[in-house]
């Protein structure tokens, strides 16, 4: 049997993030991550980072809840990096409008200008890694849907994001014990395993639970048409959390953030902060 707290999903804590309204860290989450996908000023970045960082040390999430996803988007991080490289390795010269050569090896020349583009991207992820997982870990479903029902979204859809932060969980569950069935029948799945073994293993669990977990959709839904759901304009919520003072400063730091972003596009007269520039003109 797998440990529950190796399961990506909502566990009740005491930190003040767990106290904040659901709606109030969705509203966080969107604005900054919209400003970080927007600027490509470093400083603006690591300060950010520095913040999701503490704010995810802040909600004492263990290691162990977040693992598995958290080395699969290094992983995908990576590539992503690499691919970007690959494809145009001349980009940051481009945006930066200055060349100076690390390693020279024909079209794959490294320049100074790439690293710090690929240094910006890298910023990105983590960024706003850490502040979606914060999410998805310290939000309440039921909460959530009756928060974003309060701020005027439908009920309908409140309730379809709902059972999506509750299936996500069970998704996980459903893995484990498949995999621990797997394994007791002699069907090596651990780290004991070469990874092509894994791999393939993986495989064959992850595709008949998508077309399991398709069935159960539609079971749900079925079950919820039954019992006329949706068939009245509005409806009550067992769960409800109002805005409270720390909601509404976590609110106003948001727009603040945003704020901040537009006033470094006008400072460095787009998107992208350019030290290089400085850099290379002391050195003349």
């Amino acid at each position: 049997m797998h440990n529950e707290s190796q399961v990506l999903g909502y566990q009740p804590g005491d930190s003040f993030i767990y106290q904040l309204n659901a709606t109030t860290k969705l509203v966080f989450i969107l604005l900054v991550s919209v400003a970080c996908m927007v600027t490509y000023d470093t400083r603006f970045l690591i300060a950010i980072c520095i913040l999701s960082i503490f704010l995810f040390k802040e909600a004492k999430i263990k290691w162990s809840q977040i693992s598995f996803i958290v080395k699969f988007i290094v992983v995908f991080m990576l590539l992503n990096l690499i691919f970007v490289f690959i494809f145009q390795p001349s980009y940051g010269e481009n945006i930066y409008h200055s060349k100076s050569i690390l390693i020279h090896a024909g079209y794959f020349t490294l320049t100074l200008q790439e690293v710090f583009y690929l240094f910006n991207l890298f910023l990105k992820y983590v960024c706003s890694i850490p502040i979606v997982l914060l999410f998805l870990l310290t939000t309440n479903p039921s909460q959530f849907a009756a928060s974003l029902n309060k701020i005027g979204i439908s009920y309908k859809i409140s309730y379809a994001v709902s059972l999506a932060l509750r299936y996500i969980p069970d998704i996980q569950n459903s893995y484990w014990d498949i995999s621990a069935a797997q394994q007791a029948r002699g069907n090596e799945l651990s780290k004991k395993a070469s990874l092509g073994k894994r791999i393939k293993g993986t495989l064959n669990i992850v595709m008949p639970l998508i077309f399991s977990s398709l069935d159960r959709i539609d079971t749900i839904s079925t079950a919820i048409q039954l019992r006329r759901f949706g068939s009245k304009k509005k409806r009550t919520w067992y769960v409800t959390q109002s805005f409270k003072k720390a909601d509404y400063l976590v609110m106003i730091v948001a727009v603040i953030l945003v704020l901040i972003v537009v006033g470094l596009w006008q400072l460095d007269h787009g998107r992208f902060y350019n030290p290089l520039r400085v850099v290379l003109v002391k050195s003349f």
